[in-house]
């Protein structure tokens, strides 16, 4: 399994993309603005999206990358969410105000669009690779997953701060390799991290200590400008883990 980063910053600027992950060829786990680093064939090749939540640095990129492949796609791509992030999407976006309703276009028959609901500790096989929605504390309905295959397994956090279901959904197998967790916000900004509900490095190592797995563990969506110092204070926090920051570009393979 290789899990290609189009992007991983909590804004963004020069060289910044908000979060994507791909997963092998033709799976992506949210489309924020990383997607837009894709040539048109990779995009046409891409089936399933696999979505943390609604909000729109994680969503933006599916209705410009269903424009731009239009008439590439052979069949739907399939949204896969919760109830309420993929009734966020048909209400707010795909509306015909934002942008057309691809679940109708071009006809309501053959639709370049489809839904496909998830529900928190459900598990989908596509081809060999299970995706197991895990439900997270964030500002809006959220979720994170566990991604597992024969060579390896690793976890995505999504947005999320203090929280038990993550953690209990992760001790739950035997397994975990790598985990991809954000820290938003400096320590400095504890503050607006509880408001927000995101992570900020002393907020994330207390949520740690319930994880009973040693995997590695990548530092994401971060606020542009505080890299530094966020890594920094992981890195103090975390002292008893092998820490790395995610960085835009980069393939993992498992």
């Amino acid at each position: 399994m290789k899990i290609r980063i189009l992007g991983c910053s909590g804004g963004v600027g020069q060289g910044l993309r908000t979060t994507s992950l791909l997963v092998d060829e033709d799976i992506l786990i949210d489309a924020g603005s990383g997607v837009g680093d894709l040539s048109l064939d990779e995009m046409a090749a891409v089936r399933h999206i696999f979505l943390t939540h609604s909000h729109l640095d994680h969503v933006a990129y599916i209705p410009l990358m269903l424009d731009s492949i239009f008439e590439e796609r052979a069949e739907p791509l399939v949204v896969h969410g919760q109830v309420a992030t993929l009734e966020a999407l048909q209400k707010h976006i795909f509306n015909w105000v934002i942008w057309p309703d691809f679940a109708r276009l071009p006809s309501p028959d053959r639709p370049v669009l489809r839904y496909e609901t998830m529900a928190p500790g459900q598990v989908m096989d596509m081809g060999g690779r299970s995706f197991e929605m895990i439900p997270v504390e964030h500002a809006v309905p959220a979720v994170g997953y566990r991604v597992a295959c024969p060579t390896g397994v690793f976890a995505f956090s999504g947005d999320t701060s203090t929280n038990n279901s993550f953690w209990e959904g992760l001790n739950a197998h035997e397994r975990l390799d790598l985990l991809i967790v954000e820290t938003a916000f400096c320590n400095a900004d504890i503050g607006i991290s509880r408001l927000a509900k995101h992570y900020c490095p002393s907020l994330l190592a207390e949520d740690l200590k319930k994880l009973r797995h040693r995997p590695d563990i990548y530092i994401t969506h971060n606020k542009p400008g505080e890299e530094d110092i966020i890594l920094a204070e992981c890195s103090e926090a975390l002292a008893e883990h092998k820490l790395h920051r995610l960085i835009s570009g980069e393939v993992i393979k498992l």
